[in-house]
């Protein structure tokens, strides 16, 4: 019984989280790169990136390792 009840919540969270991309708006765009010199070439990035994640392509994520 337990192992029908964590399967059929898993099916259901897949089927309800899986289509959401949360993707920045205009806004955080903007907010985002006024801390970068080349301002209008980080917010045509950004907008490049946010339009293939929408359209369901893969965009390549940098991850920077955490330093003590």
């Amino acid at each position: 019984m337990k192992l029908l009840l964590k399967l059929s919540l898993f099916v259901f969270s897949l089927l309800m989280l899986g289509d959401k991309s949360l993707s920045l708006t205009d806004h955080q765009i903007k907010r985002n790169c006024k801390k970068v010199k080349k301002e209008l070439a980080c917010i045509k990035n950004l907008q490049e990136k946010r339009d293939n994640l929408q359209k369901g392509n893969y965009i390549e994520i940098p991850v920077i390792p955490y330093k003590k």
